[in-house]
């Protein structure tokens, strides 16, 4: 039975506009964003069975151009809409951070990490450059692969702190494995960035490791 054929009550679309995004389940939300179903499958049928398929709604949105489009009811199309969803996710997030101190809100500085960095296959440098009222001026993602005194060029966050005109500085990089436990590479980097970023009077607020969950340098007292 197609979506429209249900009662109003219960189709997604209208009991979003009536309870809110958050009164609905991951298929609802998902069939909504798929609009129609396929031959014999309604749109929140299809939902389920690809939630099913990909292993729940995060592996889904984080799925490669090829292995989504090959899905049934999706292609290329949906992959690029989907893809601009999470961008204006992304830059929602990075809106919040700019019109606040970062250190007054906290949660949405982690939200916006792991929205850019969780789900990432490789491991990614990143950097936020904070004002001097730690308000956003700007975010980079600066170097990829392993995370190592070798890979990550103190010159270079120094370089981009000053393009940037940053007073201060977040850390920040993600651990593909979901595992956010620092490592001794972790701890050898930041301290020789701190040391190179105070050359220039850029402190470092604080360094997050991005996984399942996430690890603050700050929160440990090493910093």
């Amino acid at each position: 039975m197609a979506i429209t054929d249900w009662p109003t009550d219960e189709r997604p679309r209208e009991r979003l506009l009536k309870f809110g995004a958050e009164a609905l389940s991951d298929a609802e939300l998902l069939a909504i964003f798929l609009r129609t179903g396929v031959a014999g499958c309604s749109a929140v049928d299809l939902a389920r069975d690809l939630l099913q398929h990909f292993g729940g709604m995060r592996r889904l949105l984080a799925a490669p151009q090829a292995e989504f489009s090959e899905a049934r009811g999706l292609g290329p199309a949906k992959f690029a809409q989907l893809q601009a969803v999470l961008e204006l996710a992304r830059r929602h997030l990075a809106e919040e951070m700019t019109a606040q101190s970062v250190i007054d809100s906290p949660a949405a500085t982690r939200r916006f990490l792991q929205a850019e960095l969780r789900d990432r296959s490789q491991e990614v440098f990143a950097v936020l450059f904070l004002d001097n009222q730690h308000r956003l001026r700007a975010f980079e993602r600066l170097f990829y692969g392993t995370i190592d005194q070798a890979s990550v060029h103190p010159r270079e966050v120094v370089k981009a702190a000053l393009r940037h005109q940053a007073a201060a500085v977040i850390l920040a990089h993600n651990h593909p494995s979901g595992v956010a436990e620092p490592s001794a590479a972790d701890r050898q980097i930041t301290t020789r960035l701190c040391a190179a970023l105070d050359l220039i009077d850029v402190r470092v607020l604080d360094h997050l490791v991005v996984g399942e969950q996430i690890v603050s340098f700050a929160e440990r007292g090493w910093l």
